[in-house]
């Protein structure tokens, strides 16, 4: 194997000893820091230098897409006027290596003499900063995987470590659920998921391809073809469902029946098709559809009275992004 990537392999192993390392340290002093913060009555804000103020800019942003209201203030710009941000009740998460930044050292007193609580990840556990803060999270390191043991890789990914179990606990602590989730992330593949309807995507009113039983077959083929949704429904005057027709079941007649025409829907119709709710998840539509021996490709969709309201096609779920 080349050198090249045995020294990758070499990087990413130290990188998961000092998680290992940083695992076994947790205790109570990260069960007070959980508690600061699940009991505080106001915001998170993170903060750090260099590579440790983008190890805090992450943490604020898992805190916020989880449920607990974060924001990452740059500690220098907190020195020229952003304290006013700071609210009495908020609590401040510190990142640091070193622990003797001195921005972070001033960051530090002047949040605690605005009277919020102060968790330090730090590098260095008699450090100043890890001394002046409330809470201390151990994010100290044997050596950084870095070749020359210099640049931040260690030590910034047992930081980022630390942040993401704290915002774990508090998402358990406060019963935060994947529906909660998905109101924060709407766009997102699971909001998608937790929140799209069959409904959402269905095709109803003057689009739906309906016919009625006793159809002739050249009728139910002009319906199929002109409204293009890969089948028709066939219902009776009350809209209830009786039947599907596809796009498939076209081709299988014509290989079966010589003189297809002559028949009428009833003949070739599905009866007792697969069908989808209107109030149903759209993915729970597309589990029905791909979840069995024979994919299909479109759904009736009805209502809580079994009535025809709608026809969902695998292309709109997909279109949907699921």
């Amino acid at each position: 194997m080349s050198s090249i990537v045995d020294l990758a392999k070499n990087t990413i192993a130290k990188e998961i000893d000092s998680l290992k390392t940083a695992m076994d340290r947790l205790g109570s002093d990260f069960e007070k820091a959980v508690g600061l913060i699940a009991e505080a009555s106001g915001k998170v804000i993170t903060t750090g230098l260099g590579k440790s103020g983008i190890v805090a800019g992450k943490i604020a942003a898992t805190f916020c897409g989880t449920g607990t209201p974060a924001v990452f203030m740059h500690p220098v710009d907190a020195l020229h006027g952003d304290f006013g941000l700071v609210q009495n009740g908020d609590v401040a998460v510190l990142v640091s290596k070193s622990g003797e930044t001195q921005e972070l050292l001033t960051f530090c007193k002047i949040v605690r003499s605005l009277d919020c609580r102060t968790i330090g990840i730090v590098g260095r556990r008699g450090s100043s900063l890890a001394t002046s803060c409330d809470g201390f999270l151990d994010a100290s390191i044997d050596a950084e995987a870095c070749p020359l043991d210099l640049a931040p890789t260690s030590s910034a990914i047992v930081a980022v470590a630390l942040g993401d179990a704290l915002s774990a606990c508090l998402m358990k602590h406060r019963g935060f659920t994947p529906a909660a989730f998905s109101r924060l992330h709407p766009s997102g593949s699971l909001g998608k998921r937790l929140l799209l309807r069959v409904r959402d995507v269905m095709h109803n009113g003057c689009d739906m391809p309906v016919v009625k039983p006793g159809t002739s077959m050249k009728e139910a083929v002009v319906a199929l073809s002109t409204k293009a949704m890969g089948a028709v429904i066939v219902a009776t005057e009350e809209r209830q469902l009786l039947g599907i027709f596809t796009d498939g079941d076209l081709r299988r007649c014509l290989e079966r029946h010589e003189n297809v025409l002559q028949l009428i829907i009833d003949d070739v119709m599905t009866r007792n098709p697969v069908v989808a709710s209107s109030h149903q998840m759209a993915v729970e539509a597309v589990e029905l559809m791909e979840n069995r021996p024979s994919q299909i490709s479109v759904l009736p969709v009805l209502d809580d009275n079994r009535s025809v309201v709608g026809i969902v096609r695998i292309h709109d779920l997909v279109n949907a992004g699921l």
